[in-house]
C-alpha cells in the first residue's frame, strides 16, 4: 500500500501499473472509469449493492453492499491502492473514516461540497463566479422571503439529494406554492431565481492535485431534466471559451482538484456564462471525449487520481454529437444499429430497461452537426423525446 501524506490530503506518488483502483459505486461511469483504467495496466474493484451492477462485469471484483456500510468500505479500502467515487451521494464520513488504510485523492471536501446546493453556490460564488439569484430556505416564512426578494419565476430544491429533476418544484406563480412540503415536512432547501439562458452547456477540466487542463465547451440539450444531447464543440466564440476555461480552472484549483469535474453552465444571449451545478466525477455530458478526443475524461480522472502527469486534451474531429439511450430507445436502437456504421454504440449492460433510465449512448462524429442531428432524428428511434421539443 502506498503511503499517505498528511500534507496533500491523502494524495499518494505517482502509482505504478498494476495498482489496484477502488470505485465505490458500481453504475455506467464507474464502468467506463474501469475501462479506461484496465487499458493502462491497472486493477480496479467496486462496491455496488447490485450484483453484477456495471461496473462489476469490467472489474477485476465487487463487494456487494450498500454505499454507507462501513465494514465494505473498509473492505474495499484495504483491497485497494486508491479510492474514488463515480456519482455524489456517497457517504464522506465513512471515506474519511478510511483514510488511514488508503489515499483517496479528490478527497471529500469535494464531495461535501457538491452534495449540499447551499455550499456548492457558496463555493461557487465565492470565486467571483456568477450563478442564478439564490437564497437558502428552511421553511414556508423563509420560502416567501425568499420569493420576494427573487421572484416568481423560481425553482425550489432540496439541499441535498436529488438528481434527472428529482427533489425540483418549480414555482411558476404563487398557484404553485400548493406543491411545497408542509412546515412539518420541509427539508433544508434552496430556492433558485430562473435564468433566461440562450443555451445549456457544461465544460470538464482534469487535475492531478497540481497541474489542470480541461476539454472543450459543449452544448447540451435537455428534456424533462434529463440529458438527451451533447453537441461539441458549442457554439460560442473564443472569448467565450476562453472565459469558460478560466473559470473552471480556478474552480480546480480552489478544490486542489485530483480527478474529473464538470461544471454545468448556462449560457446567456449576451455571452455571459452562468454556473449552474457541479458534479465531483466523469459526466454524461462528457461521454463523447471517449471517441472524440485523445485522452477522454476517464483516462484523465484515471491519471489524475493516480498522481500522473496530464496532457491537454486533443479533439480528433471537427465535431461530434452524443445522445442518450434510454429505457424506451433501447429496442428501436438496436433495430437501427445494423443501417448506421457510423454509430458509436456504447451499451451499459444494466439488466432491466426502465422508462427514462440511462442505459447507453450513442456518439456520431461528424464535420456538420445540423445534418447528424437531423440524420439521428430521423430514425424516430428518440421520436417520444423530439416530440416533446
Amino acid at each position: 500500500m502506498p503511503s499517505l501524506s498528511e500534507e496533500t490530503n491523502g494524495a499518494v506518488d505517482m502509482l505504478a501499473p498494476g495498482a489496484t483502483i477502488g470505485i465505490v459505486g458500481g453504475g455506467q461511469l464507474g464502468r467506463m472509469m474501469a475501462l479506461s483504467a484496465k487499458y493502462m495496466g491497472l486493477r480496479v474493484g467496486t462496491l455496488d449493492p447490485t450484483e453484477d451492477c456495471p461496473t462489476a462485469q469490467v472489474a477485476d471484483f465487487q463487494i456487494v453492499a450498500d454505499y454507507d456500510d462501513t465494514a465494505a468500505i473498509r473492505e474495499l479500502a484495504e483491497r485497494s491502492d486508491v479510492l474514488t467515487y463515480e456519482f455524489e451521494n456517497v457517504d464522506a464520513d465513512a471515506l474519511d473514516a478510511v483514510r488511514d488504510r488508503v489515499a483517496i485523492p479528490q478527497g471529500t471536501d469535494l464531495l461535501r461540497v457538491t452534495q449540499n446546493r447551499v455550499a456548492e453556490k457558496t463555493f461557487i460564488n465565492d470565486h467571483g463566479i456568477a450563478t442564478a439569484p439564490w437564497a437558502p430556505v428552511n421553511d414556508r416564512a423563509e420560502l416567501d422571503a425568499a420569493l420576494g426578494r427573487i421572484g416568481y419565476p423560481a425553482v425550489l430544491k432540496t439541499a441535498e439529494g436529488g438528481y434527472d429533476g428529482h427533489g425540483q418544484i418549480v414555482l411558476r406563480d404563487a398557484a404553485d406554492l400548493g406543491q411545497v412540503w408542509p412546515d412539518g415536512d420541509f427539508p433544508p432547501a434552496i430556492l433558485e431565481g430562473f435564468v433566461d439562458f440562450a443555451y445549456e452547456a457544461s465544460i470538464l477540466v482534469s487535475g492531478n492535485g497540481e497541474d489542470y487542463v480541461t476539454f472543450p465547451v459543449v452544448r447540451n440539450i435537455h428534456c424533462d431534466n434529463i440529458l438527451h444531447k451533447t453537441i461539441m464543440p458549442a457554439p460560442m466564440d473564443d472569448g467565450m471559451r476562453e472565459r469558460a476555461r478560466e473559470l473552471a480552472v480556478a474552480l480546480a484549483k480552489g478544490f486542489a482538484l485530483a480527478g474529473t469535474l464538470a461544471i454545468e453552465l448556462f449560457v446567456l444571449a449576451d455571452g455571459t456564462l452562468i454556473v449552474n451545478e457541479l458534479a465531483p466525477r466523469p459526466h454524461n455530458s462528457g461521454h463523447y471525449t471517449i471517441e472524440a478526443c485523445d485522452f477522454d475524461q476517464y483516462d484523465l480522472h484515471v491519471r489524475g487520481i493516480c498522481g500522473w502527469p496530464l496532457a491537454q486534451p486533443r479533439t480528433l474531429t471537427p465535431a461530434a454529437v452524443m445522445v442518450n439511450v434510454l429505457g424506451q430507445h433501447v429496442a428501436p436502437t438496436r433495430e437501427a444499429i445494423a443501417g448506421h456504421p457510423e454509430w458509436h454504440v456504447h451499451d451499459y449492460g444494466k439488466a432491466e430497461a426502465k422508462h427514462d433510465r440511462k442505459m447507453g449512448h450513442i456518439t456520431v462524429l461528424t464535420d456538420d452537426v445540423e445534418r447528424t442531428v437531423a440524420e439521428l432524428d430521423a430514425t424516430g428511434c428518440w421520436a417520444d423525446i423530439t416530440d416533446r421539443g
